[in-house]
């Protein structure tokens, strides 16, 4: 009797070991980061009724001069938004640490050629939270510069793709100038207006973060936005900071 309940006691502790092992085995193969990869991690910035902010932290090189990157300040151009981040965590034996910034709009929009009634009140939502959350998180992080991720939808006439900072004089529009030197595809071309500045990169450039903008034309091929973001990616990573 004693013999069996012995036997009976080493086989619930063998199929506990043994569940426990799968457990670990199943969550290890849901685990979308690398173990390479441990240092670079995903968390809400801040949250309310008209959308979020989220930042991906340590790409790249983590002990380089960090830099970071917005994407979702006017949710209308997500086509751009999405080819950085499809292209931005791929790349390796980067010299420089990135941060980037997802804005999220809670209204529903679209994307240039097929737009909704909010997509005006979206642009402004976007704006609100970069100033909002994006702002202070930069502003205090310390960061070598700050690069704010757009497109347009043909408005600027010969101008596709550029960068431009909307501080004449700043640093930021003399990395951005650096930055289109580098390139075989980005000018630098500073459009007489913008309604984004004071909601980011002016604030920036104006208390020690040096920013600029990327604007791409929405309607070139994906493939030439992937060219082209790899351009601004490499030469943004090739400055001396």
């Amino acid at each position: 009797m004693l013999k069996r309940r012995i036997l009976l006691v080493v086989a619930v502790v063998l199929m506990c070991a043994c569940f426990m092992a799968a457990v670990t085995i199943h969550d290890n193969a849901n685990n979308d980061v690398k173990v390479s990869d441990a240092s670079i991690t995903r968390q809400l910035v801040g949250n309310d009724s008209t959308g979020s902010v989220e930042v991906i932290k340590n790409l790249g090189n983590p002990d380089g001069k960090r830099i970071a990157y917005v994407v979702g300040v006017h949710p209308l151009e997500n086509d751009t938004h999405k080819t950085f981040l499809k292209i931005m965590p791929t790349l390796s034996d980067l010299n420089h640490c990135y941060d980037v910034y997802v804005i999220n709009v809670s209204e529903d929009f679209s994307s240039y050629g097929e737009l909704l009634p909010d997509d005006q009140q979206g642009r402004q939502t976007g704006q609100d939270l970069a100033l909002k959350y994006v702002y202070p998180e930069i502003v205090n992080g310390s960061y070598e510069l700050a690069v704010d991720v757009h497109a347009h939808g043909g408005a600027y006439g010969d101008h596709n793709t550029f960068v431009f900072s909307p501080v004449e004089g700043s640093e930021g529009q003399s990395l951005g100038q650096n930055v289109s030197a580098s390139t075989e595809n980005i000018s630098y071309y500073n459009p007489e207006f913008t309604t984004s500045g004071p909601y980011l990169t002016v604030p920036l450039n104006q208390n020690g973060v040096p920013a600029f903008y990327f604007e791409e034309n929405s309607f070139y091929s994906q493939d030439i936005k992937d060219l082209h973001m790899l351009e601004l990616i490499k030469a943004v990573d090739s400055l001396k900071i």
